[in-house]
Parts: C-alpha cells; sequence; structure tokens
C-alpha cells in the first residue's frame, strides 16, 4: 500500500479552475456604495489590474505563468497522503486520504496564492502591498511571497492573535515584513476602533479596513492591497491542491472520493481543494462537499445571505454572501484563521445551490480530534484543520455504522507548530466552547437590513 501518493514536477497543473464558469446560477453582481454594480475600474486603486482580470473572469482555465510555476515548485506538487494510521484506529472501513498542505515553506496552504497575486502585482508596477492576517498563516505566506518576488510587505495582524502567536510575527520578519497589531495607531480606521473600544481583541474587519487605508492612501500609488481569502482570484490560485489531488487519487486507483471536507474561515483552503470536485458534482457525481467552520463564528451555518462589506470601515464593495455582519468581533478562540465574519461569494452561491453541506463543531471537539490525529497520523495540526480532521472522524464512523467503504479526502491546511499556546490552553483545561448567542447574531446583522437584498437564486436540482 502507497501511504504517500507523490507527482513528478512535471505533472503540476499548468492551468487553474474558475468555478465561477461552471456554476448552475451565477454569482450576484458586487455593488458599490449607490447599490449598482461596480465595474472593474472601481477595484483598481486596491488590486491591479491584471488579478481584477481574474476576479471578474468566466473563463473555466486560466493559464499559470511559468515564472510563478518556477517559485511554486520549491514544494509543489505537495503529497497526497493516505491515513491508514488513522483508519486503523477509528476501525473504520472508509479509505481516508488528505492532501498535506504543510509542505510549502510557511507551513499552509496560503502561498499557492500569495505567490501569484505578488508576481502579478510586481507585474503591473507595484513596489508595496498590505494585508491582514487572523492566526498568522496569510501574513507569513505573503512576507515569503514578497520576499521571493522582491516586493515590500505591510502585515496588520489581529490584535488576539498577535498576542497568542509571537512566533507568526517573527516568520513575517524574517521573510523582510512589517507586522504591526491592529487595531493600530498607523490608520485613521484603527484609531477610530481603539477610541470606541480600547481593549477590543480585534476582528479580520478591522485588519482590513487598515491594509485598505494603508494602501490607497500611499501617495506615491505604488502600494496595493492584497487578500488572502474570500475574492474569486484568490480560490482560484488554490484549486492546484484539488487539480493535483485528482491526479493523485487516480494514481492510488481511486475513481472520485465520496466525501470531500475543508475547514472554512473565508474559503480559500476548502476551495482549493473542493472546486474541481464541485465541478464533478455539478456534472453528476455522488460526492458530500463539506466546509467546516467553528460554532463561535457560524457564518455559513447560522448568518443570513445577504449583500454586506467585507470590512468593518465599510470599504470594500458589498458582497453577497453568508455572513454575521461586518461588526461582527469573534470571541478570542484559538483557530484565528476561522474567525472571519464572511464567507467567499463562490462558496456561498454554491452552499444556496445545494452543493456544499456546511457544519460547524465547537473548539473542544476539533482540539481533541487534534490530539487523536496527532497520536495517529503523528503530526500535530493547525487549529483551523482540526475542524476538518474532526469532521473527518465523524464522517470514518459513521461510514463504520454503515459499513460503507467510503473515500473520504481531506485538505491538511496546515501545520500547528507555531500555535502550541492553543494546545497547551487545551491540555491545561482552560479553553471553553462558546456559542454565538441568538441575540448577538441579531445584533450584529441587524444593519443588514439597510443593505439592498441578496436574492437567494438557484436552480433546485441539488
Amino acid at each position: 500500500m502507497e501511504l504517500k501518493i507523490q507527482l513528478k514536477e512535471s505533472d503540476i497543473p499548468r492551468q487553474w479552475y474558475n468555478l465561477a464558469a461552471d456554476l448552475p446560477t451565477p454569482l450576484l453582481p458586487p455593488l458599490g456604495p449607490d447599490g449598482k454594480p461596480i465595474g472593474p475600474e472601481m477595484l483598481a486603486p486596491v488590486f491591479p489590474m491584471n488579478l481584477i482580470e481574474q476576479e471578474v473572469s468566466a473563463e473555466r482555465w486560466i493559464d499559470i505563468p511559468e515564472e510563478i510555476l518556477g517559485i511554486l515548485y520549491r514544494w509543489r506538487p505537495a503529497p497526497l497522503k493516505r491515513a491508514v494510521y488513522l483508519e486503523k484506529f477509528l476501525d473504520t472501513p472508509a479509505k481516508i486520504y488528505y492532501k498535506d498542505e504543510s509542505y510549502s515553506p510557511p507551513g499552509s496552504h496560503k502561498p499557492n496564492t500569495a505567490v501569484p497575486q505578488a508576481w502579478y502585482n510586481k507585474q503591473f508596477g507595484i513596489e508595496n502591498l498590505t494585508t491582514e492576517t487572523g492566526a498568522g498563516q496569510w501574513g507569513s505566506a505573503l512576507a515569503f511571497a514578497c520576499k521571493i518576488v522582491g516586493l515590500g510587505c505591510k502585515v496588520f495582524m489581529v490584535r488576539i492573535s498577535f498576542d497568542q502567536k509571537p512566533f507568526r510575527k517573527t516568520m513575517m520578519q524574517v521573510w523582510g515584513a512589517d507586522c504591526i497589531a491592529s487595531p493600530s495607531n498607523q490608520t485613521n480606521a484603527g484609531r477610530k476602533i481603539l477610541e470606541e473600544m480600547p481593549d477590543t481583541p480585534g476582528s479580520l474587519g478591522i485588519a482590513i479596513s487598515e491594509a485598505i487605508e494603508a494602501a490607497v492612501t500611499d501617495p506615491t500609488g505604488k502600494t496595493r492591497y492584497t487578500l488572502g481569502s474570500v475574492l474569486n482570484h484568490v480560490l482560484l490560485h488554490q484549486t492546484i491542491i484539488g487539480l493535483e489531488a485528482k491526479k493523485q487519487l487516480e494514481l492510488a486507483g481511486e475513481k472520485l472520493p465520496d466525501v470531500v471536507i475543508g475547514c472554512a474561515g473565508g474559503g480559500s483552503n476548502f476551495a482549493g481543494l473542493a472546486f474541481p470536485f464541485v465541478a464533478d458534482k455539478i456534472n453528476g457525481a455522488d460526492i458530500t462537499i463539506i466546509p467546516v467552520e467553528p460554532e463561535s463564528c457560524p457564518t455559513m451555518t447560522r448568518g443570513p445571505f445577504a449583500y454586506d462589506f467585507g470590512d468593518t470601515a465599510c470599504t470594500t464593495p458589498l458582497l453577497a454572501m453568508y455572513t454575521l455582519g461586518h461588526a461582527f468581533i469573534p470571541p478570542p478562540i484559538h483557530a484565528g484563521g476561522l474567525r472571519y465574519h464572511g464567507m467567499a461569494p463562490l462558496v456561498c452561491q454554491a452552499i444556496v445551490e445545494g452543493l456544499l453541506k456546511p457544519r460547524a463543531y465547537h473548539q473542544i471537539k476539533c482540539y481533541e480530534a487534534a490530539l487523536t490525529w496527532a497520536s495517529t497520523e503523528g503530526a500535530i495540526c493547525a487549529p483551523e484543520t482540526s475542524h476538518a480532521v474532526a469532521a473527518v472522524i465523524d464522517e470514518a464512523i459513521k461510514a463504520k455504522e454503515e459499513g460503507k467503504e467510503k473515500v473520504i479526502l481531506l485538505n491538511y491546511s496546515g501545520h500547528g507548530l507555531m500555535d502550541l499556546s492553543g494546545y497547551d490552553a487545551y491540555m491545561a483545561g482552560k479553553l471553553i466552547d462558546y456559542e454565538l448567542p441568538q441575540q448577538d447574531l441579531e445584533k450584529f446583522t441587524a444593519p443588514l437590513n439597510q443593505l439592498p437584498k441578496a436574492e437567494m437564486r438557484k436552480t433546485g436540482k441539488w
């Protein structure tokens, strides 16, 4: 039995897959402050036009430039592994495969889009990038990409993670980036939040506001903002994960998985694995596809489908998505990368269509799953990844109860070696589960009633 299914460098996908070309019901358009659909030109102060073209593209396949592949070869193709030790522990007839994205230099899936975004900005004549980061995975990935490509990098890191995960900040500094706790005194948005809530743990929405402001106020015009999840072009770049996995499953003698699972904060690692298989499901394949989120930030499972801003200061276009409201301040759980108030519009429309089956878990259950994984497969996974692992264990147990030999595919989106404070808190009995109270959900989503309505359009086929 092959436990590691490897591809040769010559087998690396040479195109990204764009789900927007195949969605049965197209995305609702992004809207401007006046409630009217925006054009590409309105995004130009924030993103370079070559990435805006990808953001609005309806082409099914988009070529990956050779120069980008030349950088990705540092860790891609990533191995597909079979979790036989977990299978034996669970005594399940299911076969569990996982795409190991911890092989990248920053240790997660994030460089799959950080590298292309840095490269396209450099081609456009941009000299500096700004961004936000939650747990620090994205910030460290962009710092790495900017160092390799040759750009300056400034990262606004959510305050609670800045304090909980100091070595993520160190990683960014090693690659030459400037890491700042958000909210900060460097932007008007940050100063306003600090004045209103001086003890706030911060949020991705606040950090996004700061990063965008820092980009658009650069008088030289040589700075742009970059995002690690949510947007179409980000998810596009991540599909290299699922495209590799398809080839590797075929090498392992599998046709298609029965279940595909990934954790979901903004949607990038989940979509990267799942979207090529969503295409199969659209074309008739019987696949259960599960994005997993925290109970404390239940965007997909409890949030309304609505037009909302992507940031707290309301500087982004309005996107149609499942959301907890742009003013949402998440509790300080240790899965910092899963605390975003919204979700990628492409993921959301796939949920509306019935192609995806989201679920939410409490953090203690996820840490229990992470320890099971560590005691069987051996690796220490990121707190975010543990949500997907928990779902895998549930699905493997379900297969045992049903007596079915299912194939389960997981995106192992990153290691947890920089997130050990969460494990320490769990093992010391200091973690508690938190379920967002209904009254808080209603408070945070009440302002959405003043925004344009998002129609839930679907074919009803799934």
